[in-house]
């Protein structure tokens, strides 16, 4: 079900929320918090439309 390019966009998300979550809760930037926290819905718009494309690919 899962595919190896689908764990690293999972990572890649998992990573950005962390690196959020620690400038927003320990280093108090509150600016580049909320910018990499921007990264996260634009990684899974990116993996979705990565995922979608293979998939009309492997149909044709």
């Amino acid at each position: 079900m899962f595919r190896k390019s689908d764990y690293f966009i999972l990572l890649a998300v998992m990573i950005s929320f962390f690196i959020s979550a620690y400038l927003w809760f320990v280093a108090q930037d509150r600016e580049q918090a909320i910018f990499t926290a921007i990264w996260i819905p634009a990684i899974f718009g990116f993996g979705i439309y990565f995922k979608l494309a293979a998939l009309l690919a492997r149909k044709q």
